[in-house]
């Protein structure tokens, strides 16, 4: 029987250690083989973009390592870490420590034994799935089933355990080893199947405060009809909205907006939903773009908050194409808000070439655009194809 959901990564495949290899990896003390594995582990998440594969890319190495420490070091994590990562997704009403991280780890490594640690629950396993999925700097989306943790130790899961990895596997309708594209259902007028596809997720480099976090987890936005607009649902919209509201939350200091400035209706939303569940309610700002003989101005029904000395805003935006609209906008709100600092928010970055997955910030079509506009950060939900995306009720 098989609870990974279709996943069955040999351990005898490429990579395997040679018998000097064993004894030299054995002769380390515990200390310096950890460091050491977790240095790999870190090193296989960024050339891979996974934590599933870099976790058995390091088991195919290491084949005395139990999986449910290989996702660790994959997930950039110490045991003490880990724990943390844990409370967190159980929304703190845990207080897991590392060394229940470590007794997981004791009992998966005493192969065909017992009294050596002791199992997780399947109630933990879920929790640690979803801890580890966020990858080394707690910004990445990626599906890891229970079962991928212990499967080689499931065997020695009480009854009860083994029963609930095998119905959870059986119901589960996200394939846990997707690499590629995989669609997030979302109930559209009572049809699961309506929803846009998902590319797989990522990591990006993009400016960024000082001593600040430069990676973002961003994902693509396939479009399968090349040439039209992607008209987005709900679902993708909350989605991209969650997207950034992480990687806010992963800036490497506490990011206290004064302000929320929505350019058009589509903005206006993302602002308004940032508001009120990242930023404390603040203040909300409009600016809504005219467009006259290829020149944009604001129109005089945009609002422009009163706020205090030097204010902290953070602007909404749906699209960054080829104008030059942030530019604009950057300029009003220094001019309007002298010593402002000025942090940008996107939903979609157009792309440069055909890939949407791509290996550096210069290879958007608006980064020199986002870049010239001196932003203290930049964060960017997903990356797309022309001619681009097109908001749910086609808000403007």
């Amino acid at each position: 029987m098989t609870v990974t959901t279709g996943e069955s990564h040999s351990r005898t495949m490429g990579g395997r250690r040679d018998h000097m290899g064993v004894t030299a990896q054995h002769s380390q003390s515990p200390q310096k083989r950890g460091r050491e594995l977790a240095r790999q582990g870190r090193a296989l998440f960024f050339e891979c973009g996974s934590v599933r594969a870099a976790a058995h890319a390091l088991m195919d190495r290491h084949e005395d390592l139990p999986s449910i420490q290989a996702f660790r070091y994959a997930a950039g994590l110490s045991q003490d870490q880990a724990a943390v990562r844990y409370n967190e997704v159980a929304g703190n009403q845990t207080s897991l420590g590392g060394t229940t991280i470590n007794a997981w780890e004791s009992w998966a490594r005493a192969r065909g034994s017992a009294g050596a640690g002791s199992p997780p629950s399947y109630a933990s396993l879920l929790i640690l799935a979803t801890a580890y999925g966020r990858g080394p700097h707690g910004v990445a989306d990626e599906v890891i089933s229970p079962g991928d943790l212990i499967q080689e130790a499931y065997e020695k899961l009480p009854p009860e355990e083994q029963l609930a990895l095998k119905m959870a596997a059986g119901r589960s309708s996200i394939p846990a080893t997707s690499d590629t594209l995989r669609v997030r259902n979302a109930v559209v007028d009572g049809s699961p199947d309506v929803d846009n596809i998902i590319g797989a997720d990522f990591n990006l480099l993009v400016p960024t405060i000082d001593n600040g976090n430069p990676a973002i987890c961003a994902f693509s936005l396939p479009n399968p009809n090349p040439g039209h607009l992607l008209d987005l649902t709900w679902n993708t919209f909350g989605f991209g909205i969650q997207r950034l509201m992480r990687q806010i939350k992963s800036l490497g200091r506490r990011l206290d907006a004064d302000i929320c400035f929505g350019v058009n209706e589509a903005g206006l939303a993302m602002a308004t939903f940032l508001a009120s569940a990242q930023f404390n309610r603040c203040s909300i700002g409009y600016l809504r773009c005219n467009r006259v003989r290829n020149e944009i101005s604001f129109a005089p029904e945009s609002h422009f908050p009163d706020a205090v000395e030097a204010p902290v805003i953070v602007i909404c935006d749906f699209e960054v194409k080829h104008a030059d609209v942030v530019g604009l906008v950057a300029r009003t709100l220094r001019d309007r808000y002298p010593g402002a600092e000025l942090y940008f928010a996107v939903f979609g970055a157009m792309t440069k070439s055909h890939s949407l997955d791509v290996d550096s910030f210069e290879e958007l079509t608006g980064a020199k655009i986002m870049q010239a506009a001196n932003f203290e950060a930049v964060f960017i939900a997903a990356t797309m194809s022309p001619p681009g995306i097109e908001p749910p009720l086609e808000l403007r």
